[in-house]
């Protein structure tokens, strides 16, 4: 058996994934017996080591304790286009997250430390001050940052291709 093919159960070849003629250097070209072209590899977590992928979280749990300072900061200031230049950066941010890591944990680190600093800066001070303003756009902006959170951490992520072959 060469090492390009495989044995299925019924003892009949199967090419490789990402392998042969068809493979995701060869651009889309069909395999050697005609029919459709084999897709390429999904692609795994990034990055593929876990203590750098540690790191990142770290880093993006960093960002969204930033980004929730740099909200609540804003998003008052300049109502309403504060609150909306707020809530864009949150969701650019757990979105983002999600897409760089391709896991719901890209999403959910940032989302923890926004949601936790959020919450931590509404709480009074000693000198009875307050971070955020009285008014319906601290709330919207909580409330809306929660959501954006958690709808960006539980998102379905799409499904890995499943080459045209396989199941036909």
């Amino acid at each position: 058996m060469s090492g390009d093919r495989d044995e299925d159960k019924r003892g009949k070849e199967r090419p490789q994934p990402g392998k042969g003629k068809g493979g995701p250097g060869a651009g889309g070209v069909p395999p050697a017996g005609g029919g459709r072209p084999e897709q390429p590899p999904w692609p795994a977590r990034v990055p593929a080591s876990r203590t750098a992928r540690v790191g990142i979280y770290l880093v993006l749990l960093v960002l969204g304790v930033l980004t929730a300072a740099a909200g609540a900061l804003v998003q008052s200031g300049w109502f309403p286009g504060g609150l909306l230049l707020a809530l864009a950066g949150a969701v650019g941010l757990f979105c983002g997250g999600a897409k760089l890591c391709r896991t719901r944990m890209g999403a959910a680190a940032p989302g923890a430390g926004w949601v936790v600093t959020a919450f931590l800066l509404t709480s009074p001070r000693a000198e009875g001050d307050f971070v955020f303003g009285a008014g319906a756009g601290s709330y919207v902006f909580l409330l809306g940052g929660v959501l954006a959170a958690v709808m960006c951490a539980t998102i379905a992520l799409p499904a890995p291709p499943v080459p045209g072959h396989k199941y036909r």
